[in-house]
């Protein structure tokens, strides 16, 4: 029975694989290839294997762009955004550059000039590309024909564009690097040293290059040029920086939609009425209302600290410590990493207290600090996103 059925299987395939021959000259000699069914059967079997592989990997790739998560999502959405940018730039450069064919030798030093800056505007576009906020802030103008223009006028239409594009950026640096400068001196902090501790900068030519004249020469455009976009991209060099190191920082509010209470320094104890000194902001709220680490760091303390009550204490690195007191519930234990904004415990009244609420304190190199410089600091840190 089975060698019946394999009888009929192998006439099936004969009849649809028949025996083959082949025929190729070459030199004036004739030679013969016979193709039997088993060879095309081979063959048949790896043509179908590697179609089904293309489809596999095809899929894969669908599926896996299908299911970028939103950060994903978003790193391609910008950077086809600057991709377009710079394209739209080239374009522009093109268009008026075939206009100049032809037009004599008198302007191939004017459209070298142009074709060299355009280069440098990409380079800093490449580099920053990043930046929050930076694609509407150079959002390029409509593309513009230059048909019925002479050549001359192209070139110069081309040269302004650029010369806006460089004042935008320009701009949006300054802007953004002097508000992140300012938020770390309200917080009582020094940008400059922050600046030197690393992070998310940008490096390459525009950042190396000391001497604007140095990197014109790197660059090959003029120096007025070549200035403009070291101060660009060094502010936004700097901005990298300090929003990097602003994330590490306490520079986040412990609750939402709470009352500040009491504030930092002297001020008359609410239960025996003396003067004394509080060390940190009061936030009143109802009974368990999340509390909130206010940066990034590692648990270093839970338990009950003698007029604290149920505290938590998160170490943050390079001598930055927050403290949470009073607390009706701790959700998190000694040595466990937290993230910004992750829920610790919540609002209690525990302690020396005289109702439900939250004492917040900011430690820098062991000694205390008004938290709300952090706070008007953080308010500063959003408004330069």
């Amino acid at each position: 029975m089975l060698s019946t059925g394999l009888g009929r299987w192998r006439r099936v395939l004969e009849q649809v694989f028949p025996v083959r021959h082949l025929y190729v000259r070459s030199g004036g000699a004739v030679h013969g290839l016979t193709m039997t069914t088993g060879r095309q059967l081979a063959l048949c079997g790896i043509l179908t294997g590697g179609a089904l592989w293309l489809g596999v990997a095809t899929a894969s790739m669908l599926l896996s762009a299908l299911s970028a998560g939103p950060d994903e999502q978003q790193a391609i959405h910008t950077k086809a955004y600057y991709e377009r940018l710079i394209a739209d730039r080239q374009a522009r450069l093109n268009s008026a550059v075939a206009q100049l064919s032809g037009s004599g030798s008198s302007m191939e030093e004017l459209v070298q000039s142009i074709e060299k800056r355009h280069v440098a505007l990409a380079l800093l576009l490449t580099q920053v590309k990043g930046e929050p906020g930076l694609a509407a802030a150079l959002k390029p103008e409509p593309l513009k024909d230059f048909a019925g223009r002479s050549a001359v006028d192209g070139v110069r239409a081309v040269k302004a564009d650029q010369d806006r594009l460089i004042a935008q950026a320009e701009t949006f640096a300054k802007s953004r690097a002097d508000r992140l400068r300012l938020a770390f001196r309200l917080a009582g902090l020094d940008p400059a040293a922050f600046s030197k501790l690393g992070g998310e900068g940008l490096g390459g030519p525009l950042i190396d290059a000391k001497d604007p004249r140095a990197l014109a020469a790197v660059l090959d455009v003029d120096s007025e040029f070549a200035e403009r976009i070291q101060h660009a991209a060094t502010d936004l060099s700097d901005t990298h920086v300090l929003s990097h190191q602003a994330e590490t920082l306490p520079l986040n509010r412990p609750t939402v939609n709470t009352r500040q209470a009491s504030g930092f320094g002297a001020r008359t104890d609410p239960i025996n009425g003396r003067p004394a000194f509080h060390a940190g902001l009061d936030f009143a709220g109802p009974m368990m209302t999340p509390i909130h680490a206010t940066a990034p760091g590692t648990v270093s303390f839970t338990g009950v600290r003698t007029g604290y009550g149920n505290t938590i204490e998160i170490d943050h690195g390079r001598g930055f410590k927050t403290r949470y007191a009073h607390l009706a519930a701790i959700n998190v234990a000694v040595g466990q990493h937290v993230a910004l904004g992750e829920r610790i415990g919540g609002m209690g009244s525990t302690g020396r207290s005289t109702g439900p609420h939250l004492h917040y304190e900011v430690w820098v190199d062991g000694r205390p600090q008004n938290p709300q410089r952090f706070l008007e600091a953080g308010d500063y840190v959003q408004q330069a996103d």
